[in-house]
């Protein structure tokens, strides 16, 4: 029997349709929440991305600005830039959008946002309580894969999860918010020697490898949970993820369809993180 699809798409609508709600109740009390996406450039693949999510926060109410820069601006004027949002009491959401051009500190550009404002889960405060396990904002990616493993019913302490990719945007996070959540996590690399020793194991296999076809069947084990984090462009600017789709299907339990999986759900969780910022600000 082939694997289940876990409809990100779907998922995610459900996840906006509350959003609105919510967005639209707190307006009844005065207050319109605002997500800021800062841009730096004019990178193909980061102006769909910064789209997408002003498109989103339209869609459910919330007050959203796309703030473009040029990549020639200085990193002291860019972090001037951060400094005055932060100060700002109508934004409550700020996303910068990665990746930064070169000349400008992304790190430090990531330590500049207010933590409280931090709806990407990137300021190193945030990371750290993400790390030990106490409530944060939580990168966007990492709190959709977690909603679309809790889709499938199955409990996740005692499992076995395999991650690849060590990130420190998606494989390093998740490999923790897996081990808070109780799985035994092995964590897999471009250095990893026999990749489907491990993945063989795995009842949850992520994949956040950005190799197209670099997880085929035989290296599933039967009824895993697959989520297909990798996103590439094929021919014909096909996006295409790291999973041989078709192969591994007739193996696992559940998988993620790339385009209309985990992208989606990163889209959504970052509305959901910009309502939190405006409940914690507002203390509504």
């Amino acid at each position: 029997m082939p694997a289940r699809i876990l409809d990100g798409k779907k998922i995610a609508e459900k996840i906006l349709s509350n959003a609105k709600s919510e967005t639209a109740a707190l307006k009844e009390k005065g207050i319109t929440p605002k997500l800021v996406v800062v841009q730096v450039g004019s990178d193909p693949a980061s102006t769909v991305y910064v789209e997408k999510k002003y498109r989103a926060c339209i869609g459910t109410g919330i007050d959203s600005e796309i703030r473009q820069f040029p990549e020639y601006i200085s990193e002291e004027m860019f972090l001037s830039e951060i400094r005055h949002m932060n100060e700002d009491p109508k934004i409550h959401g700020i996303l910068v959008q990665l990746p930064l051009p070169k000349g400008i500190n992304g790190q430090k550009v990531l330590e500049s946002v207010d933590p409280a404002k931090d709806v990407d889960g990137f300021n190193p405060i945030n990371t750290g309580k993400n790390f030990s396990g106490a409530d944060s904002f939580k990168p966007a990616t990492l709190v959709g894969i977690m909603r679309l493993l809790e889709e499938t019913g199955v409990k996740l302490p005692g499992k076995n999860a395999v991650v690849i990719g060590r990130s420190n945007i998606v494989g390093k996070p998740v490999a923790v918010m897996l081990i808070n959540a109780g799985c035994t996590v092995t964590v897999c690399n471009r250095k990893t020697k026999n990749l489907a020793a491990f993945t063989s194991l795995a009842d949850i296999l992520i994949s956040a490898a950005g190799k197209p076809g670099l997880v085929k069947g035989k290296m599933v084990k039967a009824g895993a949970i697959v989520i297909d984090v990798g996103t590439t462009k094929g021919p014909g600017g096909k996006l295409v993820g790291d999973v041989d789709f078709a192969g591994v299907r007739k193996k696992a339990s559940w998988i993620t369809p790339v385009p209309g999986g985990v992208g989606p759900m990163t889209i959504a969780s970052v509305i959901v993180n910009t309502l939190r910022a405006c409940r914690g600000l507002e203390g509504a």
